[in-house]
């Protein structure tokens, strides 16, 4: 009697209780109308939606679900995807599962690693979302100098577990940008010119492929993938957890934003132009362009240099005697905060839309055409960006990984950013375009994680060169179907 009142309490406690265990006693779910890989709708069976629920140590949302709404949403506020099914993996046997039903069903697919994408594909309507953010585990090995990833980790998480022993890899500018998508991309970050892109400093890589099995990519194991991940996006697979190589980094560089009035800028940039072509490659240095309606415009440097701080001054005293500045916050600063340096105070409720080209010089044509454009078209929220690049970048032979736009010192963006919920979205994308128009013929290839959703093949067989026969051969080999494909796309040869 004793035991089955025990029993009794304990089910009726799990049953109340809010852990996955619920899911055994809940109600049978009706079918779920979604989306397959070829954009027609299709009916998925309720027992084996349940089937898949069943078999995840993590959670299976429909729209149904409490919990749905804040786990579909992205970073880029702009896109409103509604997904028939979020997986919310808790490791890579979920991803397995999830895999090998989307790919069973022939059912649209998105990968979410941080969640970060511009292009918004990291949701998907009426498809299935395999959601890796809550697999963030970061675990560092000072004495190897290696970092161990899961592939929901922010680069903010990395940072902090590898600057508690002095170590960091390149891992982008913005501390909220997932560690997947921008690794796989290429990965451009303030240490990249000295270190390589983060892609440059992946040793090795687990991943589930198209038919659901988990492997392993390194330079010694299934090495053909590993080229191909280390710059192909995320084409060829789940990528579940990643292996960094680390280096001596901080914990203080030095730093900061040092900003002209528009006004100077053709000057001010002429100037920097002839500087930064002989800059050393422990100098990174981002441009910011920006001219609001309601206030002057603005030519703003990010700087980082993480060389000895001994020469700190020295390097970046040509910066200062551009012309006049109008704020100069150059100073020492910890490698983490000048890494947080851009974020948002909480999560983005901003929409966006960038269109993006690489650039090897910057020529007085280009500082003109940008500086006319901002000019007779100021807006807020609106501005043209240059990301640094070259150093140690340029130095890699471009056959050595899948990432081929070397040469670049420049990725020159136009952007614009409006409040959501609102009606930018159309004005900012016209403004964009605009900009796009004049600078687009200064560039020369561009960078895929800054791809749009509709981008056309001629611009992805650019970002790869010469590469892009072998990746579409290796896509053909892991994923002959093209499940993975709400990317910057490479079709099966």
């Amino acid at each position: 009697m004793k035991r089955r009142a025990f029993c009794t309490a304990g089910l009726a406690a799990l049953a109340a209780s809010s852990v996955p265990y619920r899911r055994l006693w809940s109600a049978p779910a009706a079918g779920i109308q979604a989306v397959g890989l070829d954009g027609q709708p299709l009916s998925l069976k309720a027992a084996d939606v349940d089937e898949l629920r069943l078999g995840l140590r993590g959670e299976l949302l429909t729209g149904a679900d409490s919990g749905y709404d804040s786990a579909r949403r992205v970073w880029n506020a702009a896109f409103d995807r509604k997904p028939a099914l979020i997986a919310r993996c808790a490791g890579s046997a979920d991803v397995m599962r999830a895999v090998s039903f989307a790919a069973a069903h022939g059912l649209l697919t998105a990968v979410r690693g941080g969640g970060h994408s511009l292009s918004g594909q990291s949701g998907c309507d009426g498809g299935l979302v395999i959601d890796l953010s809550g697999m963030r585990s970061v675990r560092v090995d000072p004495r190897a100098k290696l970092a161990r990833v899961e592939a929901g980790a922010l680069l903010g998480q990395l940072d902090r577990e590898a600057q508690a022993f002095g170590l960091a890899t390149t891992a982008g500018t913005a501390t909220d940008t997932g560690v997947a998508g921008l690794t796989l991309g290429g990965g451009v970050g303030r240490i990249g010119r000295k270190f390589g892109l983060s892609c440059d400093n992946l040793t090795a890589a687990d991943i589930v492929t198209a038919d659901g099995k988990f492997v392993t990519a390194s330079h010694d194991e299934n090495p053909d993938l590993m080229w191909a991940l280390r710059g192909g996006g995320g084409n060829f697979g789940v990528v579940t957890g990643f292996e960094y190589r680390l280096h001596a980094v901080g914990p203080m560089l030095f730093g900061g934003s040092l900003s002209y009035p528009l006004a100077q800028a053709r000057e001010v940039l002429r100037g920097f132009a002839e500087f930064i072509a002989g800059a050393p490659d422990e100098l990174y240095v981002d441009v910011d362009l920006s001219a609001a309606g309601s206030s002057p415009g603005s030519v703003e440097f990010d700087v980082c240099y993480c060389g000895s701080p001994a020469e700190a001054q020295r390097v970046v005293a040509p910066l200062r005697k551009l012309g006049k500045p109008v704020e100069d916050h150059l100073a020492p600063a910890s490698y983490v905060k000048l890494q947080g340096a851009t974020d948002p105070p909480g999560p983005n409720h901003m929409g966006f839309y960038i269109k993006g080209g690489l650039v090897e010089h910057i020529k007085p044509a280009l500082i003109d055409t940008i500086v006319d454009y901002l000019e007779a078209s100021p807006g807020a929220g609106r501005a043209v960006v240059w990301q640094h690049q070259g150093g140690a970048i340029s130095r890699i032979d471009p056959h050595a990984t899948a990432y081929w736009n070397r040469k670049a010192l420049y990725n020159v963006m136009a952007f614009a950013m409006w409040p959501m919920p609102g009606d930018g979205a159309q004005p900012g994308a016209q403004w964009v375009r605009g900009a796009w128009s004049r600078i687009e013929s200064f560039t020369d290839g561009y960078y895929v994680n800054l791809h749009e959703q509709e981008e056309h093949t001629r611009r992805i067989q650019a970002a790869y060169g010469d590469n892009y026969p072998r990746l579409t051969a290796l896509k053909k080999r892991y994923d002959p179907a093209n499940l993975f494909r709400l990317n910057a796309n490479i079709k099966p040869a």
